[in-house]
């Protein structure tokens, strides 16, 4: 219900489920020792100006689209992922 009403309302059919044919972007965590951590105070916008990030420990992969994106909190490289517009009524 998480992902299948709003998907559903936004009029995403390919999207929702887990589901052989449809899109899914996924994360694989552990649940022993998934957690977040501290956040952190960054300065890395162009204008030196901060901004608050958290990570998180836990998270195995996150896959987009079949492909790992996210491999223990290091980026593979793959950008499988797109921008999805509402389709119109």
């Amino acid at each position: 219900m998480l992902t299948l009403v709003p998907s559903t309302v936004w009029g995403f059919a390919d999207r929702g489920l887990v589901r052989e044919g449809l899109v899914a972007d996924l994360n694989v965590i552990d649940p022993a020792t998934v957690a977040e951590c501290l956040p952190k105070v960054e300065r890395d916008l162009p204008s030196g100006a901060a901004r608050l990030t958290q990570r998180a420990v836990g998270y195995l992969a996150t896959i987009v689209g079949g492909e790992v994106v996210l491999e223990h909190g290091v980026h593979t490289g793959a950008l499988p992922g797109s921008l999805l517009r509402r389709a119109r009524a």
